[in-house]
């Protein structure tokens, strides 16, 4: 079973304030309330954590929790 959620749950209760049980997969990151600084901040998180690059247009407002995991698992870990 993938990890990959877990994680990025974890990257948003330390670096966001949010607390485990308040975040699902079905959230998008608008309903989060997290602005386009926020995200831009979060895909630099996610890209030290899982080893990956990923663009700006990869995690956006309107995405889920769900479909970043995807995006996330779908990108190849840099050397």
């Amino acid at each position: 079973m993938s990890d990959t959620y877990p994680r990025l749950v974890q990257l948003l209760v330390k670096n966001f304030g949010f607390e485990t049980d308040e975040v699902t997969p079905e959230d998008t990151f608008s309903k989060l309330e997290l602005d386009s600084l926020a995200l831009v901040e979060l895909t630099l998180t996610v890209q030290q954590e899982f080893g990956i690059e990923l663009s700006d247009d990869d995690l956006g407002a309107d995405d889920t929790l769900g479909q970043a995991v995807k995006v996330i698992e779908s990108k190849p870990v840099v050397a």
